[in-house]
Parts: structure tokens; sequence; C-alpha cells
């Protein structure tokens, strides 16, 4: 081998290594062929500007946060539902709609300095245990969390853990002034989608879904099927102020009504490649009235089955126009523990409506106010002054005409009833003071309830105007005001009343203490009976 060869050799062996530098650092294993040797000067640019920021600005910054706004004002650019959700949120988001999480299962209320026990989930590890409604709890497995070291975010940290595992409470019981080591094996604790099923009368189920996670389906089906099984022909399926969830799941629960076969949507990417969902033969209230309920709050995967249900002319929608999110989002992960919830694609009705309602680009505040526009405009109180476009018009099978545009618009209009729906009484229950009351007063004597059942509690008990009073100056006190709760007096007494059965039994006592003052509840009862009318609007 001649000397040049020999001199050369070390040259082109480093040269293939820088090369090879240079190629590895730019690799990305999700990219095709074609893109390994090209440059993206809009990453370039943002990545160069937070290096600089991260190594050349004058004083220290945390360029985590830094990328967190970039983030979040790329998106606030695209469509109001297209969101980021920051690593210290996934894990609360994720199994808020996975459906579950594991820890000891109680509802509690941070009553002054101490974790107080309102009541323990049924079926769960600390019903089980024995924890009752009332009891304080002061230690987890030896450390304080009562007084100065109360801390809601570090408590639950102690209370959570893997599956299986025991923590030990030190407890406090007012009732027999008593202070006990409870051990609580944590285990799954279910985030319910159905508020209540129960029967309306001999004939109509009633069932109250509050979003549709990952278990909402089976959740679903187990309480269809009690219902059919107590003589359910007929069901309320109640969908107001039902966010949404996923897609797959609306598409399930619409299936159950809907006969084969039968289109239950369709979508549309970004190329315009439509994908179609059809119902199968699983379907088991095919043959059964449904009456959905959906008001302005009614979103996404709530309007998926009212849409579904509307245009295959199956039951009646009632209610009021309900919010118009017609885009599908999908989940991608960052990298970081943190992820991107992305628009990609469109979703449309079976009769070819696209329901999501206008939006000028990115996250304008007049679409989120949306509501107050509908308000002021007498929409909510007046079905004839919703704003309609005859451009958008489409027929079902059976000739009824429905819209797109905006929003599902019911076939039978009820009005919001101001005397539950107004700015006081949803401050109230947004504030958590009928439960913070409530729980106060429980707190002075539960004994007095024992050996109350439901029912009982349900038919007979009344509120008197005494407590009423008592909550007014509870309020009052807590929020340094002089409200006169006069003109609400009744609708107080409803939610205190339904606050209780919560707080003594479940949440279907509370449901259906506050379906019977309800006015869509009412219309539907009234329209169940009419025979006649179904065969019209169907």
């Amino acid at each position: 081998m001649s000397k040049k060869i020999k001199i050369y050799i070390p040259l082109i062996i480093g040269a293939a290594i820088g090369i090879g530098v240079f190629i590895g650092g730019r690799l990305n294993f999700t990219d095709t062929s074609d893109r390994l040797f090209t440059t993206n000067s809009k990453k370039d640019k943002l990545n160069r500007l937070i290096d600089y920021i991260d190594y050349e600005y004058v004083e220290e910054v945390n360029t985590d946060s830094i990328v967190d706004v970039t983030v979040n004002g790329i998106l606030d650019n695209l469509d109001p539902h297209s969101i980021y959700i920051p690593k210290k949120d996934l894990e609360r988001v994720t199994n808020n709609m996975r459906g579950d999480f594991v820890g000891i299962g109680i509802n509690y209320y941070p009553y002054k300095d101490t974790l107080a026990v309102i009541r323990p989930t049924e079926g769960g590890p600390s019903k089980r245990a024995g924890l009752k409604g009332g009891d304080r709890i002061l230690m987890a497995d030896g450390d304080t969390i009562y007084g100065e070291k109360f801390n809601t975010d570090i408590i639950a940290k102690k209370l959570k853990g893997k599956k299986g595992t025991k923590v030990r409470l030190k407890v406090y019981r007012p009732s027999t002034k008593e202070f006990l080591d409870i051990d609580v094996k944590r285990g799954n604790i279910p985030i319910k989608s159905v508020e209540a099923a129960y029967m309306l009368n001999n004939f109509l189920g009633y069932i109250k879904m509050n979003r549709f996670a990952e278990s909402s389906y089976k959740e679903f089906k187990s309480a269809l099927d009690k219902l059919q099984d107590q003589g359910a022909t007929k069901l309320v399926f109640d969908l107001r102020d039902n966010p949404g969830g996923f897609l797959g799941i609306a598409e399930e629960i619409a299936d159950e009504f809907l006969e084969d076969d039968k289109l239950i949507l369709f979508t549309k990417n970004k190329k315009g490649k439509r994908q179609n969902a059809y119902a199968t033969s699983r379907g088991d209230f095919e043959e059964g009235e449904v009456f959905v309920l959906i008001n302005e709050s009614s979103a996404s995967a709530s309007e998926v089955v009212a849409g579904a249900l509307q245009d295959n002319d199956k039951g009646v929608i009632v209610g009021r126009r309900s919010y118009g999110k017609g885009l599908v989002q999908r989940e991608m992960a960052l990298g970081d523990g943190s992820a991107v919830r992305l628009t990609v694609a469109r979703y449309y009705t079976p009769t070819g409506r696209s329901i999501q309602k206008p939006y000028e680009n990115g996250k304008n505040k007049s679409y989120f106010r949306d509501y107050y526009k509908r308000m002021s405009n007498g929409e909510l109180l007046n079905s004839e002054n919703i704003e309609i476009e005859d451009s958008l018009k489409f027929t079902t099978p059976k000739g009824k005409v429905v819209y797109g545009g905006g929003g599902i618009i019911p076939d039978v209009f009820v009005p919001i009833d101001k005397s539950v729906e107004n700015e006081t009484i949803n401050y109230l229950k947004r504030a958590g003071h009928f439960g913070y009351f409530v729980f106060e007063e429980l707190d002075k004597n539960r004994a007095i309830y024992d050996g109350v059942s439901k029912r009982d509690f349900i038919d007979n008990f009344s509120v008197s105007d005494d407590i009423v009073l008592a909550f007014q100056k509870y309020v009052n006190r807590v929020e340094g005001t002089n409200i006169n709760f006069v003109a609400f007096n009744t609708t107080i007494k409803v939610f205190i009343k339904a606050t209780l059965a919560r707080q003594l039994y479940d949440d279907n006592a509370y449901e259906e203490i506050i379906n019977r003052n309800d006015i869509m509840i009412d219309e539907v009862l009234t329209l169940s009976e009419e025979e006649s009318f179904l065969e019209v609007t169907n």
C-alpha cells in the first residue's frame, strides 16, 4: 500500500464519522427516507430561539414554561378544541377519561383544617374497611395530615398508591367520640359516567350520563339491562350538560337504539377521506322508544348520539339547541409526559349535517360566550328565536326537516326554567355551598337519619323554612353578603333535600329528587303517554 493511501485513510474515516454524526443528529425514526437530508426551517427557528434563551439570555429563565406558552400560542390559532395538556395535568385528565383511578374511595370535604368523609364510595375499599360519613382522617401511615400540615395535594398523594397496597388511617369519629385505626387496601375507584338510572313510572326508564369515557358504554349497558328487567319499554336518556368524550363510545351507545346497518355518522379528514360508522346487530333497545334530553351544554359525543337518532327517525330529541361541536380530536404524546389533543377530522350526522358552530381561526372569546348570546337573543326561552340557515336544511328518510350549522335543534323545545337556572342558584351550586352546609347540618346529629330508608326519605322528607333560613345565614357568613332567599325558597328546599339524599344515600337519590321538579322531565312524561305524537314525529 502506498504512503499516500495510508495518509488519506484516517481522513476518510474521520469525514465518514462526521457525516454520520450530522445525519444521526437529524434522524427521526418516524421520518421517511426522502426527508432525512432535508431541513425544516420552521422547526429550526423555534429550536434556535429556545436555545438562545436557554444559554445566552441575561437572566435564568424556565424554558419549559416558554415551550408551554409556545405550544398554546400555536394551538390558539387553529380551532377552539385543539388543546395542550401539560405533564402535570395529564394523569388527572387520563384517569377522568379512563373512568377509574387507584385510591381508597371517599367523597370528602376539607372541613376547617381536617379531611372529613362525606360518604365512602359504595362498594369501595373505605366502605369495606368501615369508614363512615362524618369521620375525620387525622393520619395516614403515621404522618399527620391535619392542622398546619393540611394540604389536599399532599393528602391525595398519601391516600393514592399502587393497587393492593394498604394505608393505615387514624380516624376520629365524632358520633361516638372514638379514635380508630383503620387499614384500607387501595383499589380501583370508578369515576362514574352514569349518574342515575331508575324508573320514572312502570314503563319509562331514566338514565343520566355525564360524559363518554372508556367505561361509559359498560355502565350504560348495565343500567339499561336493569331497567329493562324492571319493565322499561321506553327510555329517557339525559345528556344535558354532557360535554362529550370518546367518539367510539358514542357510536356504541347509539348502536343500542339503531337497527342493523343504519349509518351512525361519518367523518372526513384533511384529505377528504370519508369513514362511515354503522350500527351492528347487537342493539338491545331497537324496539324501544327513546327520548334524548339535550341543552346548550350538550356537546360533541352527546351530539353524535342525538344526531344519529334524529337523522334515523328514531325517538324524540327534547330540550334546547345543543352546543355545536362537530370536530374530532386525537390525543398525541409530545414525548415529555405532556400531550396535545389535535383536531384531525370533522364528523357529520347521517343526513350529511355538520353541526359545528361557526368560528374564526383560533379560540376567540365570542365562541365560548355563545351561551350569553343565546340568552340575550331569547333563544333559551323561545324556539322561534333560534337562528336557522335555510341553506343548511336536510331531510330525514321519513321527511322530517333538520338543520346543520351549529348544534342539534330538538324536535320538542323546552324553555329554560328561570326559577332553577339563574345566576344566584348556579353560583350557590358552583361554590359548593349546598354540599358544605348540608355536611355541617348532618354533622350536628347524623343519628336522626338512622333507620330512614332511601325511599322513605325521597317520598316523605320535607325541608323546613328554618333550614332555609339557616342556609341563608350560612351563605351570608361565608360570602360576607346580605342575600335574602325568599324568592328562591322552593328551589333551595329542593337542592338542600337532594344534597342531603346524596350525602346520606347516593347520586341516584339526588337526581330523583331534582327530577321531580324538572319541567323537561314533565314534558317527556306527557309525551310518553301520547302514542299519536310519536307516530307523527317518527
